[in-house]
């Protein structure tokens, strides 16, 4: 035993012990979802999404929990160290749950020793809980814009509880996301490090765009780098750029979300120059955000990937619909959350928020007076002497023929658009923040499926009657605004998307920062 517990100590390395106390994470729940009114509100009035609600403040950290007295046998302990050597493959650092001297305390002779050796194994146990099941992330540092954040979690009442009744190795695997996403990640994360362990990638120097009949050292690069990546591409094969070769860069393209031309341009190249290391940071990255996510997710939701702008909508917990959707651009950042739709508004009105009303409307009707009036905008005053701007529903109307609301403290919602243009490019995060839908008729209809009023004929007769109309479900579905750059496509093969709002960048340097802070 002892020397089986030497062997494994010996894998997890050196690093610091913190003494005293064990973190819990922390979590401010998800944006609730309010029901929604049937009643149409009186003319002029808003129509919109529910009120915007303001984030309830994060909860208090509580003090931290006692370590707790338990007994281990010798298998248990081995079971411990065991998944504390294997918690490089959730993503964390290698050593991130050792302790330095910790094999001669397990196997010291003084029972008072081999008693603060265990006390130490537990507190690096439930450290290791709360990071793999609700992440690492304290709650004041999560932005603004990252609603989704995981509720508070405490293990030490299910470690005393699996240890007493001898089921240790269940809630161990029971800690981590339950989702064949966060479970495929774990894949290809071994994957990448793996590239990164044999040096990674070369650099496909700067050029001309590289397509079929190119020749020379660039496409000799381009071929040894695509092999990397893609089994099906040879390394070793001649620097020509043939038709083979150009599928193989149209897969990568795929991979990458952007136009799979089979030309090699700038936005390809930058793509193929990403170092792999930083691909390994984006996988873990994402790793991460699994864990703000509840539990159980809903068997039946809509999904929408805010990095890929891409909406997919499960049912039995299967995909059965998905469709391209436009998200918010770079400084207007479509946020992560989670809530309820509870109904829809058929020929909505737009309710313009203020600042786009005084950044980008106000200015066009002074610049061309009457841009409101041909583009149905009025102007609504309020009893204190302000006023507001809202679009009149119709064929102008920013919001299309449908929207999507449900309560959240952002003001955004999934709608239709007029200029359907934007769903024919691979990049579309095009959006002040909210989620334009490539067909929200086809949405509605599968929503409303269940209700014996509003059926699909009924929906199409309410639009082309122009009425403002809020339709209820027969079911309310839960809806979930994620930021996934790295996930695993049916291939297996890991896809990534551009770092467009820089997350992944911000939440690695926290996640280091901290890991820093602790060491």
């Amino acid at each position: 035993m002892a020397r089986e517990i030497k062997a494994l100590v010996s894998r997890m390395g050196l690093l610091r012990w913190l003494a005293v106390g064990v973190a819990v994470v922390l979590g401010g729940v998800g944006a609730v979802a309010l029901a929604q009114p049937n009643a149409l509100p009186p003319p002029g009035d808003t129509l919109a999404a529910p009120a915007p609600t303001r984030a309830p403040p994060p909860a208090p950290a509580p003090a931290p929990a006692p370590i707790p007295q338990v007994a281990l046998r010798p298998d248990q302990i081995t079971l411990l160290l065991r998944t504390l050597a294997q918690a490089d493959s959730h993503g964390f650092d290698p050593d991130a749950f050792s302790a330095p001297g910790l094999e001669a305390q397990l196997g010291a002779r003084d029972p008072q020793a081999r008693a603060a050796a265990q006390m130490q194994l537990v507190a690096l146990t439930l450290r290791y809980a709360n990071a793999v099941h609700a992440g690492r992330l304290p709650p004041a540092s999560f932005l603004h814009e990252w609603g989704l954040k995981p509720p508070p979690y405490d293990p030490t009442p299910g470690f005393v509880q699996a240890v007493a009744q001898d089921r240790l190795g269940a809630w161990l695997s029971s800690l981590p996301p339950p989702y064949t996403g966060y479970d495929a990640l774990r894949r290809g994360l071994v994957t990448y490090r793996t590239i990164v362990a044999r040096g990674g990638w070369g650099v496909i120097a700067a050029g001309p765009d590289l397509k079929v009949g190119a020749t020379g050292p660039r496409v000799a690069a381009l071929r040894a780098r695509l092999a990397i990546e893609d089994p099906t591409v040879t390394a070793a094969g001649p620097p020509v750029f043939d038709d083979a070769l150009a599928a193989g860069v149209a897969r990568a393209q795929k991979r990458f979300g952007l136009a799979p031309t089979g030309v090699v341009d700038k936005s390809t190249l930058a793509e193929l120059n990403t170092p792999a290391d930083q691909r390994v940071d984006q996988i873990v990255a994402n790793m991460e955000r699994w864990r703000w996510l509840p539990a159980d997710l809903p068997s039946d939701r809509i999904q929408v990937n805010i990095a890929a702008a891409v909406l997919s909508v499960f049912h039995d917990d299967t995909p059965v619909l998905s469709m391209r959707a436009a998200t918010g651009r770079p400084g207007d950042e479509t946020p992560m959350l989670q809530s309820m739709i509870h109904s829809i508004v058929l020929n909505p009105p737009w309710n313009v928020p203020s600042d786009i009303a005084t950044k980008e409307l106000w200015p066009k009707e002074r610049a061309h007076p009457g841009y409101f009036k041909r583009n149905d905008f009025i102007v609504i005053r309020s009893p204190d002497g302000g006023s507001r701007l809202q679009q009149k529903a119709g064929p102008k109307a920013a919001l299309g023929h449908v929207k999507f609301d449900f309560a959240n403290s952002y003001g955004v919602y999934l709608h239709d658009t007029p200029n359907h243009g934007a769903f024919d490019r691979y990049g579309r995060l095009v959006s002040h923040g909210c989620v334009r839908l490539e067909r929200p008729v086809v949405l509605a209809n599968a929503v409303m499926t269940g209700s014996s009023q509003w059926t699909p004929d009924v929906i199409d007769q309410t639009i082309a009657g122009g009425d403002t109309v809020r339709a209820p479900l027969p079911k309310p579905i839960a809806v979930f605004l994620l930021y996934w750059t790295a996930y695993v496509g049916p291939d297996g093969q890991v896809n990534f998307r551009s770092d467009p709002y820089n997350w992944d960048h911000i939440l690695t340097q926290k996640l280091a920062a901290l890991a820093h802070a602790t060491a």
